[in-house]
């Protein structure tokens, strides 16, 4: 029900853009995030979007440089990755929560998952 892509290799300072298209089911009033898991680390919350409303929330770490959107024509999500670091490669995830009160960067409170996509940057 959620269908992530768009990852690939890049070198540092380059950008990707990742895709998360929703089927299935509606999402409208839902929150969806990105998550990532770089090898052997704990997944990390990346950045999260409501889905019908206004809002957005960004991890520290990538914000200026990362900027999530949402396409609801499409019912897609997107995550644009710029200036990318050797430090952002993992796979990446998206997730939604479907009851969402808030956006959270806390990934038990996400119901849906997506399929990883592998985003590698060389230095």
């Amino acid at each position: 029900q959620l269908q992530a892509s768009g990852g690939g290799s890049v070198q540092a300072g380059g950008s990707l853009r990742l895709s998360c298209a929703a089927s299935g089911r509606r999402f409208s009033n839902s929150a969806v995030a990105w998550f990532r898991r770089a090898p052997g680390k704990e997944r990390q919350f990346v950045s999260a979007i409501w889905w019908s409303l206004t809002g957005t929330k960004y991890a520290d770490s990538v914000k200026g440089r990362f900027t999530i959107s949402t396409d609801n024509s499409k019912n897609t999500v997107y995550l644009q990755m710029n200036s990318l670091k050797p430090e952002d490669t993992a796979v990446y995830y998206c997730a939604a929560d479907i009851a969402a009160g808030r956006l959270s960067g806390d990934s038990r409170t996400y119901n849906y998952w997506g399929q990883g996509t592998q985003v590698t940057v060389s230095s």
